[in-house]
C-alpha cells in the first residue's frame, strides 16, 4: 500500500499523468508517430478492436478497403515503393494470410 502512495505522490510531483489505453489505441497511436498516413486492409476477426479505434483516427488515418489480405499486401508494397512511405496492412488471419507467399507485412521501401 505504501508503494501505491509513493507512486501517486510522485506522478503528481513530477507533472506526468498515468493514462491507460486499449492495446488498439497504441498500435494506432504508434502508426500516427511514425508518420503512417494510409493503411490497406481487410477488417474481421480479432482485428476488430483496431478496426473500431480506427473510427476516431479519420482526420489523421485513411483506409483503403481491398477485396482479400494479399491485395492489401500487394496495394501497400505499391503504395510505398511510388510514395517512399511505410506502407501499412491491417487484416484478419483468414485463408490468404496463411499462404506462406502472401503474408501481411509493413512494407517500406
Amino acid at each position: 500500500m505504501q508503494a501505491v502512495k509513493e507512486k501517486k505522490t510522485e506522478a503528481k510531483a513530477t507533472g506526468t499523468r498515468k493514462e491507460t489505453i486499449s492495446g488498439a489505441e497504441a498500435v494506432l497511436r504508434c502508426l500516427v508517430a511514425e508518420g503512417v498516413d494510409t493503411i490497406f486492409g481487410y477488417p474481421g476477426g480479432a482485428i476488430m478492436p483496431i478496426y473500431d479505434a480506427l473510427y476516431g483516427y479519420q482526420d489523421r488515418l485513411r483506409h483503403i478497403l481491398v477485396r482479400h489480405e494479399q491485395g492489401a499486401t500487394h496495394a501497400a508494397q505499391g503504395y510505398a515503393r511510388v510514395t517512399g512511405k511505410p506502407g501499412v496492412v491491417f487484416c484478419h488471419f483468414g485463408t490468404g494470410s496463411h499462404q506462406p507467399d502472401h503474408r501481411p507485412c509493413r512494407c517500406a521501401d
